[in-house]
């Protein structure tokens, strides 16, 4: 069995003072290979905690996730993650950081030379290498931290707000990079944003979770990741379905949010 299966998922976090915050609550999915899914939700709906538990840092209440037919109990190299912030060795050249999964792996050194190279290009920093990486700008470090993902030839990569802490111009570039990179290596791409246009744009597959106990409240299937391989993104948000679906998700996530402010309120 291929593909990513999340199955009954629910994770429930024990407080110091007895009570407990129910974060997820019975979230089904499957995910085939080659897909590129963004989620998108409210503050505290249980994103980063799915991404996490997927990526096998958490240890779900109930439920299991199901990656190629074998259970996920733990961090794997069939999973990479790519943090807001690159998580880089700021003491190791951007050459080093890109090649340290293939190091750790005991890959011979030219053919992890060939690999790194190869990846550095792909994502524009082949004249980098020698750099450290404290040279770079965010921009530049969050290329690193895809190479290197990269690098270890994941089946899924998992990217939580990858892009959030960028200037526009350089998100919207970086938006770019992920689309091609997506199309030209076949990988499995699950993302966590809070921009909605950024959901629309990054996921073939886009998820709505409720506010918590996180939960799957809408799905859509969108054209416009593919349809942004080839085209200016600037164009592609021109698209009278890209507005329509903007607007819907927008106030949907509104609505969301004025509940939970509701909520506050009464507790108080």
């Amino acid at each position: 069995m291929s593909g990513l299966s999340i199955e009954n998922l629910s994770m429930r976090f024990e407080l110091p003072n007895g009570t407990h915050v129910q974060a997820l609550e019975d979230v089904t999915l499957k995910i085939e290979p080659g897909e590129l899914m963004s989620v998108l939700g409210p503050s505290g709906c249980g994103k980063t905690t799915l991404l996490n538990i997927i990526a096998g840092f958490l240890a779900p209440t109930d439920g299991r996730v199901v990656l190629n037919g074998h259970r996920v109990t733990g961090p794997d190299a069939e999973r990479g993650m790519v943090f807001q912030q690159g998580a880089l060795f700021e003491w190791m050249s951007v050459r080093e950081n890109v090649g340290f999964g293939p190091s750790m792996k005991g890959m011979p050194a030219g053919e992890k030379k060939q690999i790194v190279d190869h990846l550095l290009d792909v994502v524009g920093l082949g004249d980098f290498k020698e750099k450290a990486v404290y040279e770079l700008s965010g921009g530049m470090q969050q290329r690193v931290a895809l190479a290197r993902c990269l690098a270890n030839d994941p089946d899924v990569i998992l990217m939580d707000e990858p892009l959030g802490a960028l200037d526009a111009l350089t998100r919207e570039k970086m938006q770019s990079l992920v689309l091609k990179l997506w199309k030209e290596t076949g990988k499995t791409i699950i993302l966590i944003t809070h921009s909605v246009e950024e959901a629309l744009l990054l996921g073939e597959r886009l998820l709505v979770m409720a506010p918590r106990p996180g939960r799957i409240h809408r799905e859509y299937r969108l054209p416009f990741a593919e349809m942004g391989v080839d085209a200016d993104l600037r164009e592609v948000k021109k698209h009278p379905e890209f507005a329509e679906r903007r607007e819907e998700i927008l106030a949907m996530i509104w609505d969301m949010e004025e509940e939970i402010m509701g909520r506050v309120e009464v507790a108080q």
